[in-house]
């Protein structure tokens, strides 16, 4: 029977273990499912039809949710700072505290992060192997043509490995400044930096503009929105 979910999972979703402490509590008796102590491992159960209780109190999973925040430049993607500098959790609701940044944003970027309390959802989504699109709109210095825009298709080596992009086209190509649009997959640290110096351009500006099907639209700096239930599944589809 494949209905509903493994007991050891739902209590790692209830952050009251991982599955493997959680497999250690069952076998110790300390688990029960509509009211009987529960040991077998491979036992599946329905959330919101069954009662799973731990030490005789009742496990619930908080509903998933899933924020799109607009970073704003300046602002640090991390839980703390021992430097005292500003975070995106000093910028969002307390009742957000728990929820989990998906990939970073530079302090030096702005535009669309996701945070999320469903776990196995940011690892799918972030995981190189899922090549999830990530849309960047840069700013360089110095002008943009087409011979670099194919070096940034074709690859660049970077001290990490070469990184490709999927989609580059050029919004602006100016004596000064250019700018152009940026599609990659990867989600390396700094990645849309170290690729534009590879090709000669320092980046001065930039934003990201689009997570998967997530787009950052017309939200402000340093607001939020949750995202609809379809808008959820089409992300982790």
């Amino acid at each position: 029977m494949s209905e509903g979910v493994r007991l050891q999972k739902y209590l790692a979703r209830a952050g009251r273990a991982s599955r493997r402490e959680a497999e250690r509590l069952m076998q110790a008796g300390r688990v029960r499912v509509n009211g009987q102590v529960v040991s077998q491992l491979g036992i599946r159960i329905v959330p919101g039809r069954d009662l799973i209780e731990l030490d005789g109190e009742a496990v619930s999973v908080p509903p998933v949710v899933w924020v799109a925040f607009h970073k704003p430049t300046g602002v640090l993607t991390t839980r703390n700072d021992p430097h005292g500098g500003k975070t995106v959790y000093d910028l969002l609701p307390a009742d957000y505290a728990g929820l989990k940044y998906v990939g970073r944003l530079d302090k030096d970027a702005e535009g669309l992060l996701l945070l999320t309390n469903d776990g196995e959802g940011a690892h799918r989504v972030q995981h190189p192997s899922g090549e999830i699109e990530r849309e960047y709109r840069a700013e360089v210095a110095g002008t943009i043509g087409a011979a670099e825009v194919e070096r940034l298709l074709r690859g660049v080596e970077l001290e990490d490995g070469v990184a490709r992009a999927r989609r580059a086209k050029i919004v602006q190509a100016g004596a000064v400044t250019s700018t152009l649009d940026l599609v990659l997959t990867e989600g390396r640290k700094r990645e849309v930096r170290r690729m534009m110096s590879a090709v000669g351009h320092h980046v001065l500006r930039l934003r990201r503009t689009r997570f998967g099907p997530v787009r950052l639209g017309d939200l402000a700096p340093g607001a939020w929105r949750e995202l609809g239930e379809r808008e959820i599944d089409t992300l982790l589809d």
